[in-house]
C-alpha cells in the first residue's frame, strides 16, 4: 500500500478562543486524491488552513515524513504544499501572466518555469487568450482556472482545493474536474480537495473523510462512501 504524503494526526485548530476542529486524524497518499466532505460550519475550510499553518493548531503534521506542524506558511509552501482559497483568490489588479508568475515566486528552476506556463495553458488554454487581462476582469470561472494554474505553477506535491466548484456554471464544473483527475493521473500530484458537491467529489476522489462539528465521523474508500444509501441520506444529502 502507497504510504502518505501527508499525515495528520491529533489536529485541533482554531481562532482566538474558539475551537473548531477537535483531534482529527487524516491521510493523503502519495499521488491520491483524499476529499472531505460535510456541511457547512464542519471544519473543512479550517482543516485546509490548519494543513498551511494558517491558523492556531496542536497535533501532528507530517509531508513526506517531515514535521510541519508549527512551521511559518511560507515554510510549508516551499515544501511543495500549493492552496486555492474559497474565493478564488486571485490578484485582481495584475495580469494572468502575472499571476502565474507569482505562483512560481518560491522555485529555483527557473528554465523549467516557462514550460510549467505552458503546460498549464494545455489544461486552461483561454487563460493563453487572456494572458495580458486584468484576473479582475476575468469570469468567474476564468477566475477558478487562474487561482489553480498559479497554485500548479509552484509544482507542488501537495494541492489543497477549496470549494472549486463554488458558484460556477454546471459545465465549467465537469471541466475542471476532469482536468483535476487528468493533473492528478498525469503529474501524480496529491490532492486534499474541500467540496460541497459531495456526489462529484466522491467520484474524483480515492478516500474521503465526513465532518461533523470539527471531528471525523465515517472515513473510508470514496467508492464504499458514495455505495452507501444510509451515508448518503443521513450525511450527504442525496
Amino acid at each position: 500500500m502507497t504510504s502518505p504524503l501527508l499525515q495528520v494526526r491529533g489536529l485541533h485548530a482554531q481562532y482566538g478562543p474558539t475551537r473548531v476542529l477537535h483531534g482529527m486524524d487524516f491521510d493523503v497518499r502519495q499521488g491520491g486524491i483524499t476529499t472531505i466532505l460535510g456541511a457547512n460550519g464542519a471544519g473543512k475550510t479550517t482543516t485546509l488552513r490548519a494543513v498551511c499553518g494558517m491558523v492556531r493548531t496542536q497535533g501532528e503534521m507530517a509531508l513526506a515524513g517531515e514535521r510541519i506542524d508549527g512551521k511559518a506558511t511560507e515554510a510549508i509552501v516551499r515544501l511543495g504544499v500549493a492552496h486555492v482559497p474559497d474565493g478564488r483568490g486571485t490578484f485582481m489588479n495584475l495580469t494572468v501572466d502575472e499571476n502565474l508568475r507569482l505562483g512560481a515566486y518560491t522555485r529555483r528552476d527557473r528554465d523549467q518555469v516557462q514550460a510549467d506556463r505552458e503546460r498549464v495553458f494545455g489544461w486552461f488554454p483561454r487563460l493563453r487568450e487572456r494572458i495580458r487581462q486584468q484576473a479582475g476582469t476575468l469570469s468567474g470561472g476564468e477566475q477558478q482556472m487562474l487561482a489553480v494554474s498559479r497554485a500548479l505553477m509552484l509544482r507542488p506535491r501537495l494541492l489543497l482545493l477549496d470549494e472549486p466548484s463554488f458558484g460556477l456554471a454546471p459545465r465549467i464544473v465537469q471541466e475542471m474536474f476532469e482536468i483535476f483527475g487528468e493533473i492528478n493521473r498525469s503529474e501524480g500530484t496529491s490532492m486534499l480537495l474541500v467540496e460541497q458537491n459531495a456526489a462529484l467529489a466522491l467520484k474524483l476522489a480515492d478516500h474521503a473523510y465526513l465532518l461533523e462539528t470539527g471531528r471525523v465521523v465515517i472515513s473510508g474508500s470514496a467508492e464504499d462512501i458514495r455505495s452507501d444509501e444510509s451515508v448518503r441520506r443521513s450525511y450527504l444529502g442525496y
